[in-house]
Order: structure tokens, then sequence, then C-alpha cells
């Protein structure tokens, strides 16, 4: 869950996402929603949910608040190599 300044910027990182998703792990979001307004872009992989938020969009839905007392996941900045490669494998094409 993230915000950008402007609609415009909140679509450039969605789809900076999608391309080091792409990239690095070949993974394609099953379904993308918002794109169009880019006020609330949503990337559904799945097996996780990526989104993007204007700034007013993300203090007016308050997702975090609604999650609050979800366990929190830290990620590492880089992808482990043996798990992109499975990754990848188990991706549909």
């Amino acid at each position: 869950m993230c915000h950008g300044t402007s609609g415009r910027h909140a679509l450039t990182i969605a789809e900076g996402v999608e391309e080091k998703l792409a990239r690095t792990l070949g993974r394609k979001p099953g379904h993308v929603e918002g794109r169009r307004a880019a006020e609330w872009i949503l990337l559904d992989y799945i097996d996780f949910i990526v989104h993007v938020f204007t700034a007013d969009r993300r203090a007016f839905y308050g997702l975090e608040r609604l999650w609050g007392d979800a366990p929190r996941l830290e990620l590492p900045d880089e992808v482990p190599k043996g798990l992109a490669r499975r990754r990848r494998a188990r991706s549909p094409a």
C-alpha cells in the first residue's frame, strides 16, 4: 500500500510495480482496477494485492485503519534467487 502525489504519479508507481514484478518474478497481475481514474489502482496478483492511491484517496478510505490489527510482514529489498525461479515456474503464461 502506497500513494503518489497525483493521479499521474500513482499510475507511474503502479506501472513500476508491474514492470518490476514481471521482470524479477515473471508475474503479471490477474486483475487491475482503477487505471483510468488513477486515484486508487488495485493490482491483484492472486497471492497478494497492491494498492496505489493518491494521497487524498488513501486518507479518505483509510485501509490502514481497517487492517490496523493485522500482522505486518517486512519484505526483503531483493527477491531470493530460488524464490524467483519457483514463482516463474508457477506463474501462468
